[in-house]
């Protein structure tokens, strides 16, 4: 290979996404003649909403919308989507100049980190984490500091055990609660802690709420845009993918600090032209949906998180029961990686799971498993486990239990 082909840095220091490999492993699974149950990625199953694909049908043949999108996005969409906020949590914004619509939060969550980090800055990552949160800063050159959770305290960030010398020099702090991928939820008053901590420090908060209505039992996440002072030093970012099952429509917000905004508009504006403005019509009809469908789909993964909880119990899990998101967070043998124990998994079972070690180090010794299945399908993985020998012993993990793979 030339050396004028080799890739820059940057990308020769980023690891394969762990989707992507998984993919090429579905894939030669597929070619064996397995029948694959992908419970990896959080691709939600099902059909978009009718009223919202009709709207975008409307929309398509409304040549007015087929030329270049304004930038920073329709006017319409962002009153949409702070009309959005003050309807579920009492938050004004400037339509103008703190809503600015993405191609899906991925993209904005990583343009924001080149935007913002230059080379050698420090970021605070928790891990686990979202990929896209520490893959972005370390793509804009930062120095990732990572944030160790732990089950002990219910995957919450102990922001009492980041040493002062690190506080001092971060520049961005990155979180997600509910959190993807461990399901963990934060109490108001965590919000209230990591606002105060930022300020103190003069941290730019980004926080990642793209999980804000799959909530169960009557809980309701927090926004970080609730708490007082928040939005001097923050912005929240959100998707229309998991709620609306959209994902592949690429649509997603960010609110929060104007001028923060403004930053990474400028950086988008020299990279792209944004969303199609008939997607941003269908996202409108999206956010203005009534709540009975919200009510739908929070049923329906409640009653998969259940369902699943209550057949893992049966094999020897004690998985507790999540408040929010559309994933369970389950240990694994303390014998084998995560990487090994999806693998095992998905050669003897067919069903494919993501190892926690892709969502950071702390992430090791569990995989994720998404709820995206109808309940008969994740009745048959139990069945294939239970054909399999796969069973979790008695305790928790760390206190002298393990799983059995026969």
């Amino acid at each position: 290979m030339s050396l004028n082909w080799i890739p820059a840095d940057r990308v020769q220091k980023l690891p394969p996404y762990v989707f992507a490999r998984l993919d090429e492993l579905k894939a030669k699974a597929r070619e064996q003649g397995l029948d694959l149950i992908d419970l990896g990625m959080g691709n939600p199953d099902g059909a978009t909403p009718q009223p919202v694909v009709e709207a975008a049908i409307a929309a398509l043949q409304n040549s007015k919308n087929h030329g270049y999108p304004p930038f920073e996005g329709t006017a319409s969409f962002r009153r949409a989507i702070t009309d959005w906020y003050h309807r579920r949590y009492a938050v004004k914004l400037d339509p103008d100049s703190e809503a600015l619509p993405l191609l899906g939060s991925k993209e904005g969550l990583g343009h924001l980190a080149i935007a913002y980090i230059n080379p050698g800055d420090v970021v605070l990552v928790p891990s686990p984490a979202y990929p896209a949160h520490f893959r972005a800063p370390v793509i804009a050159g930062g120095d990732v500091y990572s944030l160790n959770l732990s089950p002990e305290n219910d995957w919450l960030i102990d922001l009492s055990k980041i040493p002062e010398a690190v506080a001092q020099k971060a520049k961005i702090l990155y979180f997600n609660y509910p959190s993807n991928p461990t399901g963990a939820t934060a109490p108001r008053e965590f919000f209230t802690e990591i606002v105060a901590f930022a300020r103190k420090y003069e941290i730019l908060l980004v926080h990642d709420l793209c999980y804000a209505e799959l909530a169960f039992d009557g809980y309701q996440p927090t926004s970080l845009l609730e708490i007082p002072g928040a939005k001097e030093i923050g912005v929240e970012f959100h998707t229309l993918s998991k709620t609306y099952n959209m994902a592949g429509w690429r649509v997603g917000f960010v609110v929060g600090n104007r001028h923060i905004i403004q930053g990474l508009r400028t950086l988008k504006t020299n990279l792209d032209y944004g969303i199609f403005a008939a997607l941003q019509t269908a996202a409108e009809t999206a956010l203005q949906l009534p709540d009975v469908y919200l009510h739908e789909v929070q049923q329906r993964y409640q009653q998969r998180r259940d369902f699943l909880i209550k057949g893992l119990a049966e094999l020897g899990w004690n998985i507790p029961k999540t408040k929010a998101t559309m994933y369970l967070w389950v240990p694994c043998p303390k014998d084998t990686t995560s990487t090994n124990f999806a693998l095992d998994v998905l050669q003897q079972t067919g069903v494919v799971v993501t190892p926690g070690n892709a969502f950071g180090a702390a992430g090791e010794g569990y995989v994720r498993i998404s709820l995206i299945a109808e309940c008969d399908r994740l009745q048959e993985v139990l069945n294939r486990f239970k054909q399999a020998g796969i069973c979790y012993m008695e305790g928790v993990r760390g206190q002298g239990s393990e799983v059995r793979i026969g």
